[in-house]
């Protein structure tokens, strides 16, 4: 049965402690909050993080789902039915605040209903919370208030949407859509001019005429080197998404396709070797050394 911690909130498990995470697990535990995370499966850098934000080791996500009143789930999108499975029978309330389309929500609200659970959508947007202002937890559905209030006073604001139960997921696809879309777009038209060796030529006109795009197109560069594993499957999502909205899907599909090809920087590379390897990598040639 769930259980209650000495302040008399509720105890939240946190499915997991990844940079966004654990982030967020500080935030509640912050707060006064005691909060669960599994260790089964999960390496040295996860017991690291949950350790720093005072997360409590449970083992197992079906001990957290025993003891826990709240679960967040927290991870990159291509898992994100996968967690919902590890705590199948849960009888809370289920968060997921992942990078997830609509009807992949939709899906994981099925399965957390059909085990007794209730099911709160949710969607990040920002860095990883550390100081007030910086980041919101959107959050839709019929018990999307009481979530939020678990986040008053801290540095993650916690805002209700009103429409559907998948309103949150629908507002992080859009945003996205055009945040990290629009940034694999650059990386395409860069590694473009590269290949037909007008890439200086670009630079030059993008400094007359486009003043923000090379140091534009240079962040994103080292985003993707950075993020670009995670950022597949949520293109993929967005994809789907727009899909099922009877919109053209092709754009994120690619967008997906850039972020697969780019490839994790190397320790203490500098700028412009992030940016020269992530554009090699796009036109399908590795740098010279």
């Amino acid at each position: 049965m769930p259980i209650m911690d000495n302040s008399g909130l509720g105890v939240i498990g946190l499915l997991h402690p990844g940079e966004m995470g654990a982030a967020a697990g500080r935030c509640l535990t912050g707060a006064g909050h005691t909060v669960l995370w599994a260790s089964e499966g999960r390496g040295p850098q996860t017991a690291s993080r949950a350790r720093a934000a005072g997360l409590q080791d449970v083992g197992t996500a079906s001990e957290m789902a025993d003891r826990a009143e709240v679960i967040l789930s927290l991870c990159p999108p291509h898992a994100a039915l996968d967690m919902a499975w590890a705590v199948q029978g849960f009888g809370g309330i289920f968060v997921d605040a992942n990078a997830i389309a609509p009807a992949t929500a939709r899906e994981i609200a099925r399965m957390i209903e059909d085990g007794g659970g209730s099911y709160v959508d949710g969607g990040i947007i920002g860095p990883p919370p550390a100081a007030a202002g910086s980041t919101r937890l959107y959050l839709s559905g019929s018990r999307a208030a009481e979530v939020r209030e678990l986040f008053d006073g801290s540095p993650l604001s916690g805002r209700v949407l009103a429409g559907g139960m998948t309103a949150a997921s629908a507002v992080k696809m859009a945003y996205a859509a055009w945040t990290k879309g629009t940034g694999s777009l650059l990386l395409t038209v860069r590694a473009l001019a590269r290949a037909e060796g007008v890439e200086e030529v670009l630079l030059a006109e993008w400094a007359l005429s486009q003043p923000s795009l090379a140091e534009r197109s240079a962040r994103s560069a080292q985003a993707a080197s950075a993020k670009g594993w995670r950022w597949v499957g949520e293109m993929e999502e967005i994809a789907a998404t727009m899909a099922a909205a009877g919109l053209p899907d092709g754009f994120h599909q690619a967008a997906a396709e850039v972020y697969r090809r780019a490839p994790h920087a190397r320790p203490a590379a500098s700028a412009d070797d992030i940016v020269n390897t992530v554009l090699m990598a796009l036109i399908g040639d590795s740098p010279q050394d």
